[in-house]
């Protein structure tokens, strides 16, 4: 019986996950499978029905623009919704239900968990899904203020309240702040999103610029980065982050992290 899990979104045909996982299947030989479906908002009940019609269907990770909405379909005992309030990863369960997990924040934290952050300022772009991920696992750190660039302040200040943290929000064409860490957890600079363009003029020598966009894998903002001699970390670290701990949960093994190199070079082959 080859089992299966997949990942839906929309778009999804830029999506890295498919190899991610056929990369560790194959390198612990699994009869599993893992592919990329397209399915648009208004058919993300459909999805799921006809997914749990298949006895070989595990789960699914979720991404763009689907994050918030799968909640609404999906059991949640875990209270993500009332914690990170966003949802990457679904898991079938023994009694034919649905469970919705989030493996964002801990795939994005994982990169930069030897960083001192905690009382750091930091600066996140943007406040969708992806977002709510970073800043649950930046709460968890202990960072200091927090400054939100978002085209709606309304929302990124929701956000603020909702994780307990300190800050401002800024208009998306603002100047970036002289802080620790700059995350951009937003779309922007995306292939067939608009362009990411930042001033990063105030930030320290030190400071650390992370782009959870991984497509393209050299973004604007890390180009920009690197042309200060910042450190920076790219889009992949979070991706294969998150997909490591949902590969586990769908498929109950390990996968082979020591061959992590070997996989960076496929996916930006």
């Amino acid at each position: 019986m080859t089992v299966r899990a997949e990942v839906i979104g929309d778009p999804i045909a830029h999506s890295k996950s498919p190899m991610i996982h056929r990369f560790w299947i194959d390198a612990l030989g699994l009869d599993a499978d893992y592919r990329a479906v397209h399915v648009t908002p208004d058919r993300l009940g459909d999805y799921l029905s006809a997914a749990l019609a298949d006895p070989d269907w595990r789960g699914c990770n979720v991404t763009i623009p689907h994050k918030l909405a799968i909640m609404d379909h999906v059991d949640d005992p875990g209270d993500i919704r009332g914690t990170i309030g966003a949802m990457n990863t679904l898991l079938r369960q023994p009694d034919g239900g649905v469970i919705g997990t989030n493996t964002d924040a801990a795939g994005f934290y994982a990169p930069i968990a030897d960083f001192d952050l905690e009382g750091a300022p930091v600066a996140v772009i943007g406040a969708g899904g992806a977002a709510r991920a970073v800043l649950y696992a930046l709460k968890q750190a202990g960072v200091g203020d927090v400054t939100m660039l978002n085209r709606s302040p309304l929302k990124a200040m929701g956000l603020l309240s909702v994780f307990g943290l300190r800050g401002q929000v800024l208009p998306l064409d603002a100047p970036v702040p002289p802080v620790a860490l700059l995350v951009n957890a937003s779309s922007l600079g995306m292939t067939g999103q608009p362009p990411l363009s930042v001033d990063l003029g105030a930030l320290p020598d030190d400071a650390l610029v992370y782009d959870a966009v991984y497509a393209p894998l050299e973004t604007g903002l890390l180009a920009a980065a690197r042309a200060r001699d910042l450190e920076t970390v790219d889009g992949l670290e979070m991706l294969i982050g998150q997909a490591a701990i949902a590969f586990e949960l769908f498929f109950g093994a390990v996968p082979p992290r020591d061959r992590d190199d070997e996989l960076r070079a496929l996916l930006t082959a």
